[in-house]
């Protein structure tokens, strides 16, 4: 098979690298990839050729087998529906369907009309209205840009003073653009956070390893939301009880609502929960793998994930055997100083060669270019130091080790990775 992956992230490197692994791949492709990705066995980058139009044309004429699309942004563009269009097998969801992402407003809705938990909310399109609702109701509350703001666009909002200011910046000074022509402000939901992924073919769910990503750019969860700071699997606040509620009233309800209106979900849904006495809500949905959660998650996956891939598409995933490795896996991300703000590229990432030859870990590059032979910086999330260990303290030992040899200017991250399990560890964790 020729596969191709579509993204530059760290999420799109380690799918590269798993799917470079399945007896079934000759080789992969991506576009337009990273300084890590193109390093891969198997594995060639491409320059994006400026539209989906003209990418679906070149899968034809490289014979592609398979495409899978690892970013939010061009499955809610439309990319599946353009793919299969011209007879190409596609991994996500089609345009309609990636509305729970591409839409806070839509998905709200959605669970509101298929009684999935989540927090109360309230649309608004205009920011006087918005304030007037805030003023009435208080704080702490949430305000969300509606549309994609690549994991920034939820701002926690601790006084009324905040919320007022986060709708000016969504609605009136647009920082995320036109994701922010709808807000949605919701009661702020408290407990302990988790992701939860599956793989559907628009009739059956197939749950993921559990994982737990952390948001806020600062250790204690502190300052702005990011696109993720990092990641653990297993998680233990996903409890067996926590796991048969999420299928139940979660995931099977999302595929069934979906398929009631016409459009199947395939590909990967993801739930951003919030976790408090076992009861679970929806945060938020995504229709792709998490970023940084693929890569603990991938990391443990013992079995050829292509199969699952193929079996989203074609049907009968039901069928389809995926296994982990009984360790446990931390990807702790590397960030450029001033992320999820205003940051500086181009410095050269030092130490990487020291990291290569470590036991049990894995650099998957994210915002990184290859330029002269040497590897820059070229992004806000820059690596995602991921590393497996008996536990989960063993793999966080081991994954902060390996982050202590690299180096650039200006380097942030967090040093709390995984803090929370080590808190729960003895309680024990759903077998997924």
């Amino acid at each position: 098979m020729k596969v191709l992956v579509v993204g530059s992230g760290g999420r799109e490197h380690t799918l590269v690298w798993k799917i470079a692994q399945s007896p079934l791949v000759e080789s992969v492709y991506a576009t337009p990839g990273n300084g890590g990705i193109c390093r891969e066995p198997k594995t060639q980058c491409l320059p994006w050729p400026g539209s989906l139009e003209a990418l679906a044309d070149m899968a034809l004429e490289m014979g592609i087998d398979l495409t899978v699309v690892g970013p939010e942004d061009p499955l809610a563009e439309g990319i599946v529906d353009v793919f299969q269009s011209k007879g190409l097998l596609i991994f996500g969801p089609c345009k309609a369907a990636a509305r729970l992402e591409g839409s806070k407003a839509f998905a709200k809705e959605f669970m509101s009309r298929f009684g999935i938990p989540t927090a109360e909310y309230s649309i608004f399109s205009d920011p006087k209205e918005a304030k007037s609702f805030i003023r009435g109701v208080g704080a702490p509350i949430v305000v969300k840009a509606d549309g994609l703001a690549a994991g920034k666009g939820s701002i926690v909002c601790r006084t009324i003073e905040d919320a007022l200011s986060a709708v000016d910046r969504i609605m009136i000074e647009k920082v995320f653009g036109d994701a922010g022509n709808r807000v949605v402000v919701e009661e702020l939901l408290v407990g302990e956070e988790a992701s939860f992924l599956a793989i559907t073919d628009g009739e059956h769910v197939y749950p993921l390893a559990g994982s737990q990503d952390h948001k806020p750019v600062f250790d204690n969860d502190e300052g702005p939301n990011t696109g993720g700071m990092g990641a653990y699997s297993p998680a233990p606040v996903i409890t067996p009880l926590v796991y048969e509620r999420v299928m139940e009233r979660v995931m099977r309800p999302v595929v069934e609502g979906m398929r009631e209106m016409g459009h199947p979900f395939k590909g990967v849904i993801y739930a951003g929960l919030m976790i408090r006495d076992e009861d679970p809500k929806v945060l938020e949905f995504n229709v792709r793998f998490g970023d940084p959660e693929a890569q603990p998650i991938l990391m443990r996956m013992e079995s050829d994930i292509v199969p699952a891939l193929m079996a989203s598409i074609e049907g009968g995933i039901d069928h389809v055997e995926i296994t982990y490795k009984s360790q446990a896996a931390v990807c702790v991300v590397m960030a450029s100083g001033g992320y999820p703000g205003r940051y500086e590229k181009g410095f050269e990432i030092e130490g990487l060669e020291d990291v290569e030859g470590m036991e049990g870990v894995k650099v998957f590059h994210a915002g990184t270019i290859e330029r002269d032979g040497r590897i820059v910086t070229n992004g806000g999330r820059v690596l995602g130091v991921t590393a497996l260990g008996g536990d989960i303290r063993e793999a966080i030992a081991r994954a902060y080790s390996a982050v202590e040899k690299i180096h650039w200017p200006g380097v942030h991250y967090r040093r709390d990775i995984g803090a929370k399990a080590l808190r729960r560890m003895g309680g024990g964790s759903c077998p997924c």
